[in-house]
């Protein structure tokens, strides 16, 4: 039986892991692979566009939780009828290529819209806060969304690149600095448990963790891949560098300062 609690217990523990397929991924075949990959490297959810074809694939070819993503708050409510067992408004990255971006009012109205068509449904509610806005205004925005309640915030870089597989450490780390410190900032100043996305690999998925993330949310990394086999490979390989989290925190935590 599918549940929301195994990710739930993942974000208590701050180990939480969900796998992107992306919200502009129709590509059943695709959706299919990354979620069984997620469900063999032992991800905590999975993560698809609002779509009913979609979110069927992926309950079919996972037992883990699935997300599903979108800006629209009816698609969002249709979700909830096609089965998700939680919904995000995001993620957005997918959208910056087509020149869509969004600002602080907007996601929030489009947040609270959405907590109000879906306030019977019982469901477990993320929102991306736009990494593109100044952080004053994502820390004042993930303020408001904790106060109607939204369940988890997830964070962005700035028009983040695509993590490229075997790039070196430096690049990585570059690619995913401002998600990272975007989580620091927020972090601090909300009780709601923060996920970094953006630029996450297994190189810096730990660095996210030190930063005071709750869970860490991966696409490119794992979605662009070829294989099934590639996909769960580096699922698994996340899943591992974060069991030690704790060993490299306190060496993490001046180079993250900086970001």
């Amino acid at each position: 039986m599918r549940s929301l609690e195994i990710f739930k217990r993942h974000l208590k523990e701050k180990r939480a892991v969900k796998i992107i397929a992306g919200i502009d991924n129709f590509d059943l075949t695709n959706v299919a692979n990354v979620c069984r990959a997620a469900q063999i490297g032992l991800a905590s959810a999975v993560d698809v566009s609002c779509d009913e074809s979609v979110i069927k694939t992926a309950k079919e070819n996972t037992k883990l939780p699935v997300f599903v993503s979108s800006t629209q708050p009816f698609n969002l409510k249709k979700a909830v009828k096609w089965g998700a067992d939680a919904i995000e408004v995001g993620n957005f990255d997918a959208l910056y290529k087509n020149g869509v971006e969004f600002g602080a009012d907007e996601v929030y109205e489009i947040a609270l819209e959405t907590m109000t068509l879906t306030e019977n449904d019982n469901i477990f509610t993320c929102v991306t806060i736009p990494g593109s806005i100044s952080i004053e205004e994502q820390i004042e925005l993930a303020k408001k969304l904790e106060l109607i309640g939204v369940d988890l915030i997830q964070t962005e870089g700035v028009k983040p690149k695509q993590a490229v597989k075997g790039a070196p450490a430096s690049e990585l780390i570059s690619v995913a600095q401002m998600t990272i410190a975007n989580t620091m900032e927020i972090s601090k100043r909300v009780n709601v448990p923060v996920m970094t996305a953006s630029g996450i690999t297994p190189q810096t998925a730990p660095l996210a963790f030190a930063a005071g993330a709750s869970a860490v949310g991966v696409g490119s990394a794992v979605n662009k891949l070829r294989t099934q086999i590639a996909m769960a490979q580096t699922v698994r390989e996340l899943v591992g560098t974060i069991a030690y989290k704790e060993l490299i925190k306190k060496e993490t935590a001046s180079r993250t300062a900086s970001f």
